[in-house]
């Protein structure tokens, strides 16, 4: 008589399956402001369930902040332009290269993905990411929220704030504030539109 192995797929908040079965590490390359991975059966499962990177020309497309937390998450392992891997600090190094205030989207994004929220870039509006509410993804319907990473010792003038919200009014989005404390603790504050 033969045992058969159950086997038991828990998700993560995040949409990540975490098994008793060591899951296959997405091979990726750093390139620039991108990382970048062929199309596999890893990358189309984790783009279906959580919608990480975007399908371009028979590859799939990271942000950096994607990219990074998967690496976390121990399903990335992402190499350089040498083929050397890249660890955890020394990706941060290269990222802030092209991104100074890096660390700080990095720890709202992760906090918004361990919430169980879609987050994906969005400089096409003006912004650093744009949220989709727990259960929607893109493509499914609109991004609910943009959102600002700010550092709770950074100065926001009133001037940047009002901009921030006429970008989210333009775009029929409501304004997020991903506010960052020296801990990497998160707090959050929406900003709505009141007509008297």
């Amino acid at each position: 008589m033969s045992r058969k192995k159950k086997m038991q797929t828990i998700v993560d908040d995040s949409g990540i399956n975490v098994t008793d079965e060591k899951k296959e590490k997405i091979k990726a390359l750093l390139l620039g402001e991108r990382v970048i991975s062929d199309d596999n059966d890893t990358t189309k499962e984790i783009y279906e369930q959580s919608r990480f990177g975007e399908p371009k020309d028979g590859k799939i497309q990271y942000a950096l902040v994607e990219a990074l937390y998967l690496m976390e998450k121990g399903r990335m392992e992402i190499s350089d332009d040498k083929n050397k891997i890249v660890d955890f600090d020394n990706y941060i190094k290269k990222a802030r290269k092209f991104e100074p205030n890096f660390w700080i989207k990095y720890v709202v994004y992760r906090d918004m993905r361990s919430r169980g929220y879609i987050v994906k870039t969005a400089l096409k509006f003006g912004a650093d990411f744009r949220v989709y509410d727990r259960g929607i993804k893109p493509g499914d319907d609109h991004a609910k929220w943009i959102l600002y990473p700010v550092h709770e010792g950074s100065v926001l003038t009133w001037h940047d704030f009002s901009a921030k919200n006429r970008v989210a009014h333009s775009t029929r989005k409501r304004l997020l504030l991903g506010i960052v404390d020296d801990e990497n603790d998160c707090t959050f504050y929406e900003v709505s539109w009141k007509r008297p």
